[in-house]
Formats: structure tokens, C-alpha cells, sequence
């Protein structure tokens, strides 16, 4: 079966078309897509690709309705526009890739795949914020993780590389080092935590967004440091990070590399703060499997930048004798994978 696998992001659209041995025969990247009614570019791509059998979207947000791929129909896509608080920049997108998908091609299968559903196997004790219990039941608060088809591909790829498909005790560590950056601890291909919550400001430092922080500093800008809430949303998201540590706009690792080999002070210490964390959640994620088997690096700056990597790595005992693996981000596999098993076919 033939798939194509529609990403899209917060500003742009990846169009892959895999094969049934999960080539990627064609593709198709556009940098800035409005999710408007003018697809063109996407119409003119189509009609000169392969043939294809169904459609796979990725999706960031399941909530807690969504545990899995499944087929979309119109009850699913305004399931998912009324998740669209919990994933503003993705949510709606991903649904307009949706529509506009079947606009073009009408009746052919689409299922929507999540980010989400990969972490749904986390323990009570991993995905239970320590709330009142009126706010968790109200609201549905708890630990989602991201990255999951990532972590998902990239778990299941590291089994394969060490010999041990199968093997329920595989303990693995999943990096995915990217703009948007999260670990995930998992056994037997399961994950059993990660560093993502509620949403995917949590956790680790990253390009553009903070990281795990003090709430109650967070409580201290908006009542005592005159701040908006929107002030304060957009600066977690979008100033914060390495762009905020270095600045350097956008924080890109490759430049934050570069002035720090020039001997730039604020970009010194973005690396080292990033590695700091990077290190802390990770010495985290291995505790919590009791040992590790494998180590992985994936995503834009878990496979490009070794200087990552080798800080990263400085654990000392915890990872003596652990394989450590560079595995290139397949998430159209992953969900090429989930669109054949939602619809029951083979390759």
C-alpha cells in the first residue's frame, strides 16, 4: 500500500509519498503554507506523484480522546479543532491539511496519527501532575508527551540495530533533538516516561522555548512583574531558549555553535545550559528504567551536531557499555505504519 503522509507544521507543509517498502518515492516541501483555499502547489505535486492508496496525518494533540490512529471523519475533525487550545499553532493546520487532502483526492481513506498516543502507556504515577484532584478530573489535566511517532520509529529502529526485536526488557532512552526537543524513556518499545507534559513547553531547553521553569516564577512576572499573559506566553514559546540565552534569533544550534567557537559568551552559555539539562533529564529518564540498553539520538540536532551528543553523553557509569546510536527521524514511517494497520492491510 502506497501512503501519503501530510505534515503539517506551524508554518509549513511535508508531503511525502512512501512506497510499500517504505521508500520515499516522491516529496514535497512547502516552507509557507497558509491552510487557506489556495493549494495550488500541493494540487499541481499530486497530480504528477504515483498513484496512492490512503493518507496519513500526523497530529499533535490527541487529548485524552484520542488513543491511537484512527480513520477521520467529520465527528473526528471537530473532535480535534476542540483541541485546538492545547496546540494552537498545529491543531487547526493539521486540520485544514485534512480537508484540503480530500478535496483533492474525495473518498480516499485519511486517518490521523498523534504525537500523543505514543505516551499513553505511561504509568499513573509518570503522567499524574501533582493538582488538586477537583482541576485533574475537571479539566482532564495530566502528562500527554509529544514526539511520540518520532520516539515511536526510533525506539523500534534501535531494537533492530542491537539484536534484541521483541525483547519485552529492552531499555531504551529515545533523544529527539530538534527546534522542539523531548526524551523519552522506554521498555520493550513502550514508553514509560518523557519529558513533555501538558504541553510541549515542558521539559528540556530548546530553540525558542524555555523548558521545565518555576511556575511560581511564572505567577511572580504576572502579579508582581506587570506582565500580560500573552506577554508571557509568547516569550516562553518564542524568545526563550537558546534564542533567548544567546540571542540569536530563532535559536539555531548551528549558529549558537559558531559563536561559541568565536568565543561569544552569551552563546557559551546557551550550550552549556542546554547540555546541563539535557544531562539532568537524561541521568532522569535512565533512573527510571533502572539501567539502559541503548541510547538514542534522533531528530535535526540529535543526528547533525556531535558536540551535543559527546556533552550529552558525559554520564559517566550510567552509561558505560551503552550502544549509542545515531537513528535519522522517520515519522512517515511510523505513520505509514499506523495508516496500514488502521485500515488492515499489509505493506
Amino acid at each position: 500500500m502506497r501512503v501519503l503522509v501530510v505534515n503539517a507544521g506551524s508554518s509549513s507543509l511535508k508531503l511525502r509519498v512512501l512506497d510499500e517498502h517504505d521508500d520515499v518515492e516522491s516529496e514535497r516541501d512547502v516552507d509557507q503554507w497558509d491552510a487557506g483555499d489556495d493549494a495550488e502547489a500541493v494540487s499541481s505535486w499530486l497530480d504528477a506523484v504515483p498513484p496512492f492508496d490512503a493518507v496519513g496525518h500526523r497530529v499533535v494533540h490527541g487529548g485524552n480522546q484520542f488513543h491511537g490512529a484512527v480513520l477521520i471523519d467529520a465527528d473526528v475533525e471537530r473532535a480535534l479543532l476542540d483541541l485546538a487550545s492545547l496546540a494552537p499553532l498545529h491543531q487547526p493546520r493539521a486540520v485544514a491539511g485534512m480537508r484540503m487532502v480530500g478535496r483533492m483526492r474525495p473518498g480516499l481513506p485519511q486517518v490521523a496519527c498523534f504525537d500523543t498516543a505514543f505516551h499513553r502507556t505511561l504509568s499513573e504515577a509518570a503522567a499524574t501532575y501533582a493538582l488538586p484532584r477537583e482541576w485533574r478530573e475537571r479539566w482532564g489535566l495530566r502528562r500527554f508527551g509529544f514526539h511520540g511517532l518520532s520516539h515511536a520509529y526510533a525506539s523500534r529502529r534501535a531494537a533492530e540495530l542491537v539484536g534484541r526485536v521483541g525483547d519485552p526488557e529492552l531499555r531504551v532512552v529515545t533523544c529527539h533533538l530538534g527546534a522542539g526537543a523531548s526524551l523519552c524513556a522506554t521498555r520493550g518499545g513502550r514508553s514509560v516516561d518523557t519529558t513533555m507534559g501538558w504541553t510541549p513547553l515542558e521539559g528540556l531547553v530548546m530553540a525558542t522555548r524555555s523548558g521545565t521553569i518555576d511556575p511560581g516564577l511564572v505567577l511572580w512576572l504576572l502579579d508582581h512583574g506587570g506582565l500580560a499573559v500573552g506577554e508571557v506566553t509568547r516569550a516562553l514559546e518564542s524568545a526563550s531558549g537558546l534564542a533567548g540565552l544567546s540571542g540569536i534569533a530563532g535559536g539555531d544550534l548551528r549558529q549558537v555553535l559558531a559563536a561559541r567557537a568565536a568565543g561569544d559568551a552569551a552563546a557559551t552559555l546557551a550550550f552549556d545550559v542546554y547540555v546541563h539539562r539535557l544531562r539532568r533529564e537524561l541521568g532522569g529518564m535512565i533512573a527510571v528504567l533502572g539501567g539502559l540498553d541503548a541510547l538514542v539520538f534522533t531528530g535535526g540536532v540529535g543526528e547533525h551536531a556531535p558536540e551535543v551528543r559527546a556533552a550529552a553523553s558525559e554520564l559517566g557509569a550510567l552509561l558505560e557499555n551503552v550502544p549509542t546510536l545515531v537513528v535519522p527521524a522517520r515519522e512517515d514511517v511510523e505513520i505509514a505504519r499506523q495508516v496500514r494497520a488502521v485500515l488492515a492491510v499489509g505493506p
